[in-house]
């Protein structure tokens, strides 16, 4: 029988300890799935509500591996990393899949009737900050000086969210002042607010990522 979804990879037997760290991969890649198919909806926004159910789905999935980790936490006495790091690692990924997801909803719930270039800025910013927290991830393995190799990812990611700050105070002094109606400003802010939001979220992990060096380098 064809199962209307894949299975997780987690359902395979692997030490507890390796679990972690394909999870946590796992959830980076949907981070940077989800950004990819947001910045693809505003390359193709004719297809907006087919593409928002895909992000719908990539948000579903990381439910499931959010959950996967948070069972394994309980059931595992010995982890790779402090337990905390581990859950609110997780956590953060997961906030920016749902926030990706939530702005890619707006755009369709408002009827916004083609993305801004402030907005295609954004995104592309986001999608900048989650490729370089899937790279950090992926190093997380390493061990002793090596896991110093994540830094410079953290802070190109802190240096995108500076880039999301400015983006959004720019977008919303154009708003005001290129605004049609005050329902115009009122959607725009809402989606720019929350793209702004999701590269505070990518910091967050990014913050998360540093103190696992500190205390393990």
């Amino acid at each position: 029988m064809k199962l209307p979804f894949s299975l997780p990879r987690t359902l395979i037997p692997m030490p507890r300890e390796d679990r972690f760290y394909v999870l946590l991969r796992q959830g980076a890649e949907l981070v940077l799935e989800a950004s990819e198919a947001f910045v693809g909806l505003l390359e193709h926004y004719d297809e907006r509500q087919a593409r928002v159910a895909v992000l719908k789905d990539v948000e579903e999935r990381g439910d499931r591996v959010i959950h996967e980790i948070m069972r394994n936490l309980h059931r595992t006495f010995v982890t790779p990393m402090d337990r905390e790091d581990i859950a609110r690692l997780a956590e953060h990924l997961d906030d920016v899949v749902d926030a990706i997801e939530e702005a890619a909803r707006l755009l369709d719930e408002y009827r916004i009737p083609g993305p801004t270039e402030r907005t295609r800025e954004l995104g592309r910013t986001v999608l900048d900050a989650a490729k370089e927290l899937r790279e950090a991830i992926e190093k997380l393995r390493f061990r002793g000086a090596r896991l110093q190799e994540i830094l410079p990812h953290c802070i190109e990611i802190n240096r995108l969210e500076n880039v999301a700050d400015q983006v959004t105070t720019k977008a919303i002094a154009e708003l005001f002042e290129q605004a049609e109606s005050p329902i115009e400003v009122i959607k725009l802010k809402d989606i720019y607010a929350m793209l702004e939001h999701t590269a505070d979220l990518c910091e967050d992990a990014a913050n998360v990522l540093e103190g696992i060096v500190l205390k393990h380098a």
